[in-house]
């Protein structure tokens, strides 16, 4: 066995990491209008927005696809939400099942919200940050719904999860 971490499990832990935050959150919906300031958000539902939205939008930029428009991707509810995950990592396990997949391949991010030495990543590279962007994000939520009389029992470290050996 090598001691690398692959992108597959890291996408295994994030996708546990999601469907725990689904779970909870449809049981707890209380916790949604909840106040929030983390990524330019108002309250948790932005928050998860912002989270299940980066999903796509990196899967889609990896992929090679066009932009994701922000204006298009709703608001709520949670179901509507969540689908922006799933259709995010459908679209990661399309392109990891593909062997001539350019990995190394950099990407022209011209936004004018990236700073510029963050705007031509690898698509590998690219990968790694969203999924471990949704980590760190799940890790700050699970602080704040905690702090606010909501404890979750969250486990996203590493060591609690199923997705690697």
């Amino acid at each position: 066995m090598t001691p690398a971490i692959t992108i597959e499990e890291l996408l295994a832990w994030s996708q546990e990491a999601s469907s725990f935050w689904k779970a909870y959150l449809d049981a707890n919906p209380a916790v949604l209008p909840l106040p929030c300031d983390i990524g330019r958000t108002k309250n948790v539902q932005e928050f998860v927005r912002h989270i299940w939205a980066v999903d796509l939008f990196w899967a889609r930029c990896i992929a090679g696809l066009p932009e994701l428009d922000r204006e298009k991707v709703p608001a709520g509810p949670l179901d509507a939400l969540f689908d922006l995950h799933l259709e995010g990592v459908k679209l990661i396990r399309s392109i990891l099942d593909d062997p001539a997949f350019a990995w190394d391949e950099k990407l022209n991010m011209d936004f004018p919200w990236m700073p510029p030495e963050g705007r031509t990543p690898t698509r590998r590279k690219a990968l790694t940050h969203v999924l471990l962007h949704s980590q760190r994000h799940w890790a700050q939520m699970a602080t704040l719904v905690r702090t606010a009389g909501f404890p979750s029992g969250f486990k996203g470290d590493m060591l609690f999860s199923s997705a690697l050996a």
